[in-house]
């Protein structure tokens, strides 16, 4: 069975029709999926899903993009919405350096990293793993986590870097994961990481409801597309599906705290 280990099912793309996208999940075969936070009030947004399906688990985090809008008490919500016993990850957290604004750049840039680095000690402190969200910002955020290699173990999700950025990653003990980009006709340097990869060090996803893979791509994603990124990847590595989802569900389950108390 698949886990699809980065979705938004809090947000309003999934609000008419939510038990039903769950079900057809189930039915091509995802039986876990993964709601990430991205602030505050989308982390419980994402708890309170997850506490109304068995199959959906929740990471909260402040997103990057939304770093600046934190309010200073922002880590001791997200250390309480984290002793949730459905939350199994921090995050999605990291550095954006795509979307800035016109002035102000240097406190944007400075700001995502305090919040960055806050959620990375606590993660270290809890216990738990990280999703790393980064955009044109690649050097930036590997010195931000390489401080805490050993501590901390983080995935690097959607990604979109090339094999040297996977054995970059690899080399500081954290993990990569792959969406629907890895369908896309110009996603060669994807397909080309997807197969650098070690075997255990990888998982899918969506990002749903963006980044649907071939044949939906342009529609809404949703974690039921998992497969089609597993057929995709599988193909590259030369494996059956079977054996795509049963090597990147021992890393998931390896990786994200579920079955807590």
């Amino acid at each position: 069975m698949l886990i699809d280990t980065h979705a938004h099912l809090d947000f309003p793309d999934f609000s008419a029709d939510l038990p039903r996208v769950i079900g057809r999940a189930r039915e091509a075969g995802v039986d876990r999926i993964i709601t990430i936070g991205c602030d505050v009030a989308s982390s419980r947004r994402a708890i309170e899903i997850a506490e109304q399906f068995d199959a959906v688990f929740a990471a909260v985090g402040i997103h990057p993009n939304a770093a600046h809008e934190a309010e200073s008490g922002f880590l001791e919500e997200i250390r309480r919405l984290a002793a949730h016993p459905k939350v199994v990850a921090i995050g999605e957290c990291g550095l954006d350096y795509h979307w800035l604004p016109e002035t102000g750049v240097a406190e944007r840039q400075a700001r995502q990293g305090e919040v960055f680095h806050a959620q990375l000690e606590l993660a270290a402190e809890l216990g738990f793993g990280v999703v790393v969200h980064q955009r044109d910002c690649w050097a930036e955020t590997i010195e931000a986590i390489r401080p805490f290699s050993g501590r901390v173990r983080g995935v690097f999700h959607c990604f979109g870097g090339t094999p040297a950025q996977v054995a970059e990653v690899l080399a500081l003990g954290h993990l990569v994961s792959f969406t629907g980009i890895a369908t896309f006709k110009n996603a060669a340097q994807v397909r080309e990481s997807a197969r650098a990869v070690a075997s255990d060090r990888y998982m899918v996803e969506t990002d749903a409801p963006y980044l649907a893979p071939i044949p939906f791509r342009g529609k809404r994603c949703e974690p039921a597309y998992t497969r089609q990124t597993a057929e995709c990847l599988a193909r590259e590595r030369s494996l059956t599906v079977e054996a795509l989802a049963a090597e990147t569900t021992r890393t998931a389950e390896s990786f994200f705290r579920f079955g807590r108390d």
